[in-house]
């Protein structure tokens, strides 16, 4: 398996690049064929392959993941296969774990679709003695040996409703239209949402919370709904990366903006002209290319034995924190029609 990614001519890929008919699910990050010289020689002599596992893939949060695993991958020498299913599924998740485990990769580090389906995959997956983390969403404890988080979860989650009220005068309706409802992560970021509001925001209503399984289209569908089964809707929260450029596009096109505020996750490109035209205020986000970078970088240190620790420094990403089991990676960053010119990914 050592040269799995190596001797493979072939790209697989998802998505968008595949043919209608296509079953296949893998992109491989090496091939002869994509690298020089120097750089093969390099990885014929690797000694460790690293497998990193997206919800999904083709979608702009995790594209920018992927980079930052290739370029942790070239930095520290490891063999870095990038692969994930076409939805955020957890049976395609389980399907795609299970290539690996036969593959005899080292190291499986994955975002979690469902904490428990995952589960006893990965709990074989470490019985065969793979080396298994989590990041960006977990499994159970048992199942991985730590997990990446991006953020402290009750910070972003709080900041999220504070965003909202900022720029609702701290009154009326709102949705949350976040990604799966399995999705650990997202379900904690919601709870404290929702802890926010009650807390701090007695005058605004939670009414409904709808989920787009990480689906631009899907996204953009139930956030027209929402408008329209909502004619009072003050705002829309996107708990996950597709969802407030959907809500800002369905807001844009229902002549709404100024009446709906949308706000949430996503990456600074995709909402740069929503932000600029007012159909969305403001979206927060970490560095989902540090966050690949990281991931290789913890994923090789755990298969060498080493633990990651607080305030631990990261070449190209920072210093970490530890809580518990769990590495947070660092703080969000805010992104306004101000500044997000200023961010490319």
């Amino acid at each position: 398996m050592k040269i799995f990614g190596l001797f493979c001519t072939l790209f697989f890929v998802s998505g968008c690049a595949m043919g209608a008919g296509s079953n296949e699910k893998y992109e491989i990050v090496y091939s002869i064929d994509s690298m020089n010289d120097e750089e093969v020689g390099l990885n014929r002599n690797q000694e460790m392959t690293i497998a990193v596992v997206p919800k999904l893939i083709n979608i702009a949060y995790f594209n920018a993941v992927e980079e930052g695993a290739i370029e942790a991958g070239k930095d520290l020498g490891v063999e870095v296969i990038y692969t994930g299913p076409t939805l955020a599924d957890a049976d395609q998740q389980i399907n795609i774990i299970k290539e690996l485990i036969e593959e005899q990769v080292d190291v499986i580090a994955v975002s979690a679709n469902d904490p428990e389906k995952l589960a006893p995959t990965l709990l074989e997956a470490k019985q065969r003695g793979i080396t298994v983390i989590t990041w960006d969403a977990d499994t159970l404890p048992d199942a991985r040996d730590f997990y990446i988080n991006m953020v402290d979860p009750e910070t972003l989650g709080r900041h999220l409703m504070d965003m909202l009220a900022w720029n609702t005068n701290e009154e009326g309706e709102f949705a949350v239209l976040t990604g799966s409802l399995a999705a650990a992560n997202l379900n904690e970021w919601l709870k404290w949402i929702k802890v926010h509001q009650e807390e701090y925001y007695p005058e605004m209503k939670l009414v409904d919370v709808v989920a787009s399984d990480d689906d631009s289209h899907l996204a953009y569908i139930l956030a027209k709904k929402l408008l329209a089964d909502y004619p009072n809707l003050s705002g829309i929260i996107g708990n996950s990366s597709v969802g407030p450029p959907a809500a800002a596009q369905a807001v844009k096109e229902l002549g709404k903006v100024g009446e709906v505020a949308v706000v949430g996750v996503s990456t600074p490109n995709p909402m740069n002209e929503y932000l600029k035209d007012g159909s969305s205020q403001i979206v927060t986000l970490w560095s989902p290319k540090k966050l690949g970078y990281l991931t290789v970088a913890l994923a090789k240190n755990a298969r060498k034995e080493i633990e990651p620790y607080d305030r631990q420094e990261i070449p190209k990403v920072g210093i970490i924190r530890m809580v518990g089991d769990t590495v947070i990676m660092g703080e969000p960053i805010d992104f306004t029609k101000e500044n997000v010119d200023q961010y490319d990914f």
